[in-house]
């Protein structure tokens, strides 16, 4: 089994999200991990979002990166370049590093609308990249 751990700055809202899809993606066949550099709580808009395409991610919590410093990850995905530019040192022998700069929905200052569109614009990039990357594991 392989172990994937996803990384953001507070575990909120991109990597939940990229946590979600991951778990329906490999179908048990993978632990998925998320974690940050900080831990900053679980994004309302992120569970709202996620909920809308039939994942529950309400029961998720924010964890900080080193609270796996003990699992051996094949995969670390930095969703975000404040994670990958300030990321600690994970010591897995032969993990993979893969990143990719996700748009924030969390910084959109706007109306209801305006924010609820900028968690799908996020929420269906992280979908096709992770469905994309489990397809080539």
């Amino acid at each position: 089994m392989k172990n994937i751990l996803v990384l953001c700055t507070g575990n909120s809202c991109r990597s939940q999200m990229a946590h979600g899809y991951l778990n329906q993606f490999t179908k048990g066949k993978a632990a998925i991990y998320s974690a940050g550099i900080e831990t900053h709580g679980l994004n309302p808009g992120a569970v709202a979002i996620m909920k809308e395409d039939g994942i529950d991610i309400s029961g998720h919590t924010s964890n900080h990166v080193d609270e796996y410093a003990d699992v051996d990850f094949d995969y670390i995905i930095t969703v975000c370049d404040h994670a990958n530019e300030n990321c600690p040192f994970i010591p897995s022998k032969s993990a993979v590093r893969l990143h990719h700069n996700f748009f924030d929905p969390s910084k959109l200052v706007g109306t209801e609308d305006e924010k609820h569109s900028a968690f799908l614009k996020a929420r269906n990039e992280i979908k096709a990249y992770f469905k994309d990357f489990v397809s080539q594991i």
